[in-house]
């Protein structure tokens, strides 16, 4: 079974800054964020910041309301029976940014074009796609290889331009969607334009969070969003000129493990582990006000979310014993790897000093995006954090856990392999999703913070 101790950053800070002098000698709004994003093309934007980004620039047949049900964004649907399903394009947001019209036939190329491609983790989701035939162009259908009742809530992909895909366009870096915000250019900066009221809005990468908060204090920026420390959260509310707004959010910052390794394939040792870090003192001291802690990955106002999982109590003592249990030689010797960002790195150094009175001596390495992300895909690593944005399906417990979804077909970064898991999740009966998702977790054991 596979451990995994997760924290869950589930405030979004939108800042704004009414420093008029400044910003009117300028027409564009300035947005710093801690990091840009990887690829502007959906099919491929598996990153945090890219999955932010796309969403602004792309439509998607489906949506979801506030529990997480989906509903139409471009399309209605309709099952025609259990391997078809049948979407109608609505009336509005079918216009391209470049103003060409958006049809049933760039909803057939982008998906078609996303299950020819070899290279994208996104692809595999797709595989139960048997075919795709366009009725008229308001209509087409979806033909299953096999029942799916969850397949509408997958349609999550912004729809490209059929005449752009043929051509071959490079979609990470020069994107064409439908979607509330147009691509303009991407040098040293990202900009785009608001479609509603032509609105520039430029995208910079502030990567330290104290920077960050001076260029906004100082007017240079207008708007930030997360990725700060609770203490300069605090600050900025003192600030008479500063306007902080607080929501909900679904984001999921996880702790993964390598079940490859040696040392981590031993349930004890990851039981250790979980029991080894102090989650309520991490919130108290690392992160903002609001901050919960959660028993599954999907939020209990989810749907399908589960309030019943208690959470691993911290407990060094226990995780000593275990460890000597597992045959180990205190210390435990692990490395972790993380991103650069500042607050990753403060979390990381307070887990490590959490993990000491445990018996864990745990190295932090901290990497560029690109190196580290590509470290976690290739499986090198033995401890990583990362995000998931925006959950909305039960079935990221199958691109999780699944045993078929390593990289480069899934999100299975940790290689983990569960028969019993396997037979649950391949039943895919979203209507029982509560018993489901504690099952799910039950068997992965996984507890994290909301």
């Amino acid at each position: 079974m596979f451990k995994k101790v997760c924290f869950l950053f589930c405030l979004i800070f939108s800042l704004n800054a009414c420093h008029k002098q400044e910003a009117d000698l300028r027409q564009d709004i300035r947005f710093a964020v801690a990091q840009v994003p990887i690829n502007l093309d959906p099919r491929y934007a598996t990153d945090a910041a890219s999955a932010r980004v796309n969403r602004l620039i792309y439509r998607s047949l489906v949506g979801f309301d506030s529990s997480s049900k989906p509903m139409a964004d471009l399309a209605t649907w309709q099952v025609m029976r259990p391997t078809q399903y049948r979407f109608h394009l609505g009336k509005t947001g079918r216009t391209f940014h470049d103003g060409t019209s958006l049809s049933a036939k760039d909803v057939k190329a982008t998906y078609e074009s996303l299950l020819a491609l070899k290279d994208s983790l996104l692809s595999g989701e797709f595989a139960n796609i048997s075919r795709i035939q366009m009725l008229d162009d308001n209509t087409l259908d979806f033909y299953l290889k096999a029942a799916d009742n969850d397949f509408p809530a997958k349609l999550i992909i912004g729809i490209l331009p059929a005449s752009q895909i043929s051509k071959g366009r490079d979609f990470s870096q020069h994107p064409l969607g439908s979607g509330a915000l147009a691509f303009l250019s991407w040098k040293n900066t990202l900009q785009f334009k608001r479609v509603t009221d032509n609105q520039t809005i430029t995208m910079l990468e502030v990567r330290d969070p104290t920077v960050r908060i001076l260029k906004l204090i100082r007017g240079e920026v207008d708007i930030l969003q997360g990725d700060l420390p609770p203490e300069l959260v605090h600050y900025l509310k003192t600030q008479p000129n500063i306007n902080v707004t607080e929501s909900n959010g679904a984001n999921f910052s996880y702790l993964g493990f390598n079940l490859q390794d040696k040392t981590l394939a031993d349930l004890k040792v990851r039981q250790a582990i979980a029991h080894a870090i102090n989650r309520p003192e991490i919130i108290q001291q690392a992160l903002v006000g609001g901050t919960r802690e959660a028993g599954a990955i999907l939020p209990p106002e989810h749907w399908a979310g589960n309030e019943s999982l208690a959470p691993y109590a911290y407990n060094p003592t226990l995780s000593k014993q275990l460890l000597k249990e597992a045959g180990v030689k205190l210390p435990l010797h692990l490395v972790y790897k993380t991103s650069t960002d500042a607050q990753r790195v403060r979390l990381a150094t307070i887990m490590q000093a959490q993990m000491a009175e445990a018996g864990i001596a745990l190295e932090i390495k901290s990497l560029d995006w690109g190196t580290f992300f590509e470290d976690v895909k290739q499986g090198h690593f033995q401890l990583f954090g990362l995000t998931w944005v925006g959950i909305n399906t039960p079935d990221i417990y199958a691109k999780a856990f699944g045993s078929d979804n390593a990289p480069p077909k899934g999100f299975n970064r940790g290689r983990f392999s569960d028969a019993a898991l396997d037979a649950l999740l391949a039943k895919q009966d979203w209507q029982a999703a509560t018993a489901l998702c504690a099952a799910v977790v039950r068997r992965s054991v996984c507890r994290h913070a909301h």
